[in-house]
C-alpha cells in the first residue's frame, strides 16, 4: 500500500471512492496463452539488494535474481519459509545481503482490523490502545528472527484509516544502517545492522487525514530515502507540510523546508538526476523539484490529485508522476532540470519539461513500474494500462485477474510483472505489448505490502506473516 505500498508504498491508508474517478472498465483483453517460456526461472546472476520501499529508486526491478514464476501458500509448492509476524503493518520488507528487514505496530489490544476490498469508507478506526512499534531483522534463507527490537511503546498519536495500519512506512538500508519512520507515533530512528540504536528523533504530531473532514485521521505512509550522507522524509498533513533532511550519522536536521499550501499525501519522495544535477521529486497537489542538499524548492507542476499515493519513479531521462483522485488524475512525464512553475497551458499535453502527459489516466494507490521501455499503470481496481515510455502512446489497456483491490505495487523481473492484491492473489503477467497472464498463486491472506526480491527468494508480506518464494 507504501504503495507503500500501497505505498505502501505503499504502502499506506487510502480512501477509495466509487468508480467515478478510475478509468473507464476495458473490454476482455484477447487471450493469448503462455507458453513454456513463460515459465523458464531465468538462473540467478549477483545477488543484488533490494534496500527501500521497491528497491533502489524504487524502481521494482529484480533482473536476474532467480525468480519464480509459480508457487503455493497452501502446498507448500515453492514455498521456502513462512514467518508469522505479529501485529498489522502494511509496509514493505527490504532485503541486504543476507538479511530482511521489517516493521510492525502490535497493539495491546489484540486489534488487527483491517478493510480489505474496495470501498468509499473515510472514518478513521478506533485503534488507540497503547502499541509496540517494532522493527525486525530475518534470515533470507530461513526466515528466521535474527534480532527485534522496540523502537518505541505507547499510544498513537493519530487514528488510522481502516485500510491502513500504525506501521505504513518501509525502512530504508544502506547496509551500515536500518532508518525506521513510524509516523503515527512521530518517531523518526536508526540502528545498526546488529540492532544497536544509533539515533532517535521525535517528530512530533503527524496528523493526516481527509482535508474535507479534518476529523477523518488516516495515519501517516510515506516512506524515508537515503540521499549522500542524509535521510529524507516527506511530512505532509493537514498542517504544517514540510519535507526534511537529517544527517545519518547522529540525526540532526540539516534542512527542512516548508510546503506552502499542501495537505496530507502518502507518497515516497524520489532522487532523479536532471541538467542541474540531482533533483528529489516529490508528488503531492503540486509536484514539486527541490535540491536534495538544501532542500531549496526548483519547480512546481500542476494539477494533480486532491489525494496522492503514488510514488514517483524515473527512467528513460525522465520522471514519471501519477494521481488518481479528483479534481485531476494525470499521469505526467517530466524532464529533471527545470525552474519556477512548468505547468502545461489549458488544453495542451505537453511543453519543454513535459514531453508527454495523460489528464486523465492517473492512478490511484499502486506506484507504476518502468519496465523494458513500457511504463505499466495499475489502478486500484485492477485496470492496467501500458504507455511506451518515451511517447507516452498507450500499448495496451486490460485487467489484471477478475477485479478484486489492489494496493501493492507492481515489481518486475526476468520479463515478467508481478501483481499482488487483497484477495491474496500474485499475477505473474508477460511484459511486453501484450497482455498475457502466466499463474496466478494463491497466499490465503490479504496483501498490501509491495513484495521484495533478491538472490532467489521473493519476500511476500500478507496481513499475518511473512514469506519466502523461491525453488527448493
Amino acid at each position: 500500500m507504501t504503495t507503500p505500498s500501497f505505498f505502501l508504498k505503499a504502502l499506506g491508508v487510502a480512501l477509495v471512492v466509487a468508480g467515478l474517478q478510475q478509468p473507464q472498465a476495458p473490454p476482455a483483453a484477447p487471450v493469448i496463452a503462455p507458453t513454456a517460456a513463460d515459465f523458464a526461472v531465468v538462473p540467478k546472476a549477483q545477488a543484488k539488494n533490494w534496500p527501500a520501499f521497491r528497491g533502489a529508486a524504487a524502481s521494482g526491478v529484480g533482473d536476474g535474481q532467480g525468480a519464480v514464476v509459480e508457487w503455493d501458500a497452501a502446498t507448500g509448492k515453492n514455498v521456502l519459509w513462512k514467518t508469522p509476524i505479529p501485529g498489522l503493518a502494511n509496509s514493505s520488507p527490504i532485503v541486504w545481503g543476507n538479511r530482511i528487514y521489517i516493521t510492525t505496530a502490535i497493539s495491546s489490544a489484540g486489534d488487527t482490523t483491517f478493510l480489505a476490498g474496495i470501498s468509499g469508507n473515510i472514518r478513521s478506526h478506533e485503534d488507540v490502545s497503547e502499541h509496540s512499534f517494532k522493527l525486525y531483522a530475518l534470515d533470507a534463507l530461513n526466515g528466521s528472527i535474527v534480532w527485534e527490537k522496540e523502537v518505541y511503546k505507547g499510544v498513537p498519536r493519530t487514528k488510522r484509516h481502516p485500510k491502513a495500519s500504525h506501521a505504513s512506512s518501509t525502512a530504508v538500508t544502506d547496509g551500515q544502517r536500518v532508518v525506521v519512520l513510524f509516523g503515527d507515533a512521530g518517531i523518526l530512528a536508526s540502528y545498526d545492522l546488529s540492532g544497536r540504536e544509533i539515533w532517535k528523533k521525535d517528530l512530533g504530531v503527524i496528523d493526516m487525514g481527509y482535508i474535507q473532514d479534518p476529523t477523518a485521521q488516516w495515519g501517516h505512509a510515506s516512506s524515508p530515502i537515503l540521499y549522500q550522507n542524509s535521510t529524507i522524509v516527506q511530512i505532509d498533513q493537514l498542517k504544517g507540510a514540510y519535507t526534511a533532511a537529517f544527517n545519518l550519522a547522529d540525526g540532526a536536521e540539516l534542512w527542512k523546508t516548508m510546503r506552502e499550501d499542501e495537505i496530507s499525501t502518502w507518497g515516497t519522495p524520489a532522487v532523479v538526476t536532471g541538467s542541474n544535477g540531482d533533483e528529489l521529486v516529490t508528488n503531492g497537489t503540486k509536484v514539486r523539484g527541490y535540491d536534495p542538499r538544501t532542500g531549496k524548492l526548483r519547480w512546481t507542476l500542476a494539477p494533480n490529485s486532491q489525494i496522492t499515493i503514488p510514488t514517483p519513479i524515473a527512467g528513460a531521462g525522465l520522471v514519471y508522476v501519477t494521481g488518481g483522485y479528483m479534481p485531476a488524475r494525470p499521469i505526467y512525464a517530466i524532464r529533471p532540470g527545470g525552474s519556477g512553475d512548468i505547468s502545461l497551458p489549458t488544453g495542451t499535453l505537453s511543453n519543454e519539461r513535459i514531453p508527454w502527459s495523460s489528464d486523465r489516466d492517473g492512478v490511484y494507490i499502486p506506484t507504476p513500474i518502468l519496465y523494458r521501455d513500457i511504463l505499466y499503470a495499475l489502478n486500484n481496481t485492477g485496470i492496467l494500462t501500458a504507455y511506451n515510455a518515451v511517447n507516452g502512446e498507450r500499448v495496451y489497456r486490460g485487467r489484471v485477474g477478475t477485479g478484486g483491490a489492489f494496493s501493492a505495487s507492481p515489481i518486475a523481473a526476468d520479463g515478467r510483472l508481478y501483481f499482488s492484491n487483497e484477495d491474496g492473489d500474485v499475477f505473474v503477467v508477460r511484459a511486453g505489448k501484450d497482455y498475457v497472464q502466466i499463474a496466478v498463486n494463491k497466499m490465503g491472506e490479504p496483501i498490501t505490502a509491495t513484495p521484495a526480491l533478491s538472490n532467489g527468494v521473493l519476500v511476500v508480506r500478507t496481513t499475518k506473516a511473512l514469506y519466502g518464494i523461491g525453488q527448493k
